[in-house]
């Protein structure tokens, strides 16, 4: 028995009549004019359905009367807004609702699930004790032309449990049979607002180009985590072809903060190169596995398509693009939490050709390498897929690979060692040089520095002790008579140098140079690195004072906020008379070197003779060099402000 509460004149029931779905249908409404057109339509055709003038809000049915409610747009129509009358009345009706209903029955209600609309009902069913399913059922992309998805609250009604018993709340997306639990109808409520937007977002793209990059998370059904994530990237300068609308690229796992991959403005020469309309770039997770580029296809083309872009001619096949044809190689090594850092994992990746790269990257910004080194060889990752041949587990006790000391993957760290050549002297190599470093990351800095000038003694200050075992274990960092590391803050160390004159004997009070590289671990400021207090003018002088006179202050500055860098670099000049600056292409970074005096300035010309001069002490018989780059052309853009 199915009561249909406002029928109006809509053909529901008769198209479930007809199709032999159920005939004990029951409809209700409060126009009488609506009851007599249905009265008319349906009473010689359908003798088993009937149409009664009713008010849903006071109906004269007995308990327990039906199995099936039936519900299409009426709370919609009712629940136009949150006034108190307007949410006595919808009380009302869920309480004759549940009245009339069977236990075991269900509550069927057609809606398009407003989120006030979808949170009362959530809400009232599930304190009833009622287990609460909402079904996706007709999306933007259906024959139908919605702009907004359709939903259906199925609400089951339960004898209601004394004390608090567990709610059961569920989503069943459209594209899956099976529901998803939600531990709060919040979170239910935000799932099917989420679905609101993606329908949104796909109506206007499909209609329109993209005038900025559209982002978005696909996850995955199982665990709800991120998936794959998506970049709507439209290039109005491709002349449209029969071939050309519509591409997928894949990132390589592992190679999604490049600078190409990682940036909009790296996607964008990307789609501009491949010649096509609009690409889509898709980005894989760690923490999700993949079975290789067929099976991403497989399970991306349905929902790739509902981002494809106006004029898309009918059946046109959309390719799939990628780096070499494969997904790359990731290989997670080691995942942990930092109480100052959060969570963070080491990861080994295939980069561009046969090279293999050490990763560390804090969660809390998955998009950025916090440190890198190169590996001499791909052992661990070969290994890696003997394993998944052989089926078997790794073993904890694997080596972590040989990391090669010689290598600076980041830009930055080779523009920060090029900046020792402004270190004053005849000579292209200091002797005995004293470096403090702030911040240790995996180490590679301040190990570089140890490594190549063979008589330097560094110092390095990291204020969280998890870092310093991460670049112990995975990145080969070690201590010794001319390195020690410091777990401070760096800004209280630096401060009880100024202050101390020294720490120890084998610690002097002024330094050749001192190198900030520390990230900012509040993420709503406009820089990242370094932290703001590392900036203003009572630390920085703070740091002139531990200067040597002829001595190199060298800070990587990372900040998008253009008022902000402005003061910061105010404050800068403020407290040293001689700034120089190297920003790094492609990337927001830019290194500082600040000194102490203004007598030691030397113009770009002369810097570049001084990094040749130094690159070619420091490159001694035997001892390994990247020759990718040189110190000279790391200071080619170098200016003075």
């Amino acid at each position: 028995q199915v009561l249909v509460v406002g029928c109006g004149n809509s053909e529901l029931s008769e198209q479930m009549y007809d199709v032999g779905m159920c005939e004990d249908i029951v409809n209700i409404d409060i126009s009488d004019a609506v009851i007599r057109q249905m009265q008319e339509r349906s009473g010689s055709t359908r003798p088993k359905m009937s149409y009664l003038l009713m008010d849903m809000l006071q109906m004269d049915f007995p308990d327990a009367h039906f199995q099936v409610v039936l519900d299409k747009g009426t709370l919609d129509a009712l629940l136009t807004d949150e006034e108190e009358a307007t949410i006595a009345k919808v009380d009302q009706m869920f309480a004759e609702i549940s009245r009339v209903l069977q236990v075991g029955g269900r509550y069927l209600c057609v809606s398009l699930a407003q989120a006030h609309v979808l949170k009362k009902a959530v809400e009232y069913f599930s304190q009833e004790g009622w287990v609460v399913r909402v079904h996706q059922v007709a999306s933007s992309g259906d024959k139908q032309q919605f702009v907004l998805p359709v939903f259906v609250y199925v609400m089951t009604k339960f004898r209601k449990i004394p004390g608090s018993a567990p709610q059961i709340l569920e989503i069943c997306p459209e594209e899956q049979d099976k529901p998803m639990r939600m531990e709060s109808a919040e979170r239910l409520v935000a799932a099917v607002k989420d679905r609101q937007h993606y329908a949104l977002l796909c109506s206007q793209i499909s209609k329109t180009p993209c005038r900025e990059q559209v982002s978005l998370d696909l996850c995955d059904k199982e665990s709800g985590k991120p998936r794959y994530t998506l970049h709507v990237v439209d290039s109005p300068s491709v002349k449209p072809s029969r071939d050309n609308h519509f591409a997928i690229f894949i990132i390589p796992q592992g190679r999604e903060t490049e600078w190409l991959f990682g940036t909009a403005e790296g996607r964008k020469q990307l789609a501009a190169s491949a010649g096509f309309g609009r690409l889509l770039t898709v980005a894989l997770h760690r923490e999700q596995h993949y079975e290789g580029m067929a099976g991403i296809q497989a399970e991306l083309s349905g929902k790739v398509m509902e981002l494809a872009p106006p004029g898309l001619p009918a059946r046109q096949q959309v390719p799939f693009l990628s780096v070499g044809g494969d997904i790359g190689v990731r290989m997670v090594r080691h995942c942990d939490t930092s109480p100052l850092s959060g969570e963070y994992v080491v990861e080994d990746v295939k980069g561009d050709g046969s090279c293999y790269f050490r990763r560390l990257i804090f969660l809390r910004n998955r998009n950025v390498v916090q440190s890198e080194a190169r590996l001499l060889a791909p052992t661990p990752l070969q290994g890696q897929k003997k394993r998944r041949k052989d089926k078997k587990k790794p073993s904890p006790a694997e080596p972590p690979g040989a990391i090669d000391k010689s290598y600076l993957c980041c830009e930055h760290h080779k523009a920060m060692v090029a900046g020792l050549c402004l270190l004053g002297g005849p000579d292209a190599l200091p002797g005995e040089l004293a470096v403090l470093v702030v911040g240790l990351g995996g180490g590679s800095l301040p190990l570089f520095v140890h490594d190549y000038f063979s008589q330097a003694r560094v110092a390095v200050v990291e204020i969280d002790p998890s870092m310093l075992e991460v670049a112990t274990q995975w990145f080969g960092f070690s201590q010794g008579d001319r390195m020690q590391v410091h777990v401070s803050d760096g800004l209280d160390y630096v401060a009880k140098l100024a202050a101390e004159g020294t720490i120890s004997q084998s610690i002097p009070a002024q330094y050749d140079a001192v190198m900030f590289d520390v990230d900012s671990k509040d993420l709503t400021v406009g820089m990242s690195c370094p932290p703001p207090a590392f900036v203003e003018k009572p630390f920085l002088q703070k740091v002139k004072s531990i200067l040597k006179p002829e001595g190199v202050f060298v800070l990587n500055l990372v900040c998008r906020d253009t008022r902000l860098k402005e003061s910061v670099l105010a404050t800068l000049r403020n407290v040293f008379p001689l700034l120089y600056a190297r920003h790094i292409e492609g990337e927001v970074n830019e290194i500082l070197f600040c000194q102490p005096s203004p007598e030691g300035r030397r113009e770009p010309a002369e810097l570049g003779a001084r990094a040749q001069a130094l690159e070619g002490a420091l490159r001694q018989p035997g001892r390994p060099w990247d020759s990718s780059y040189t110190l000279a052309d790391m200071l080619q853009a170098v200016h003075i402000l």
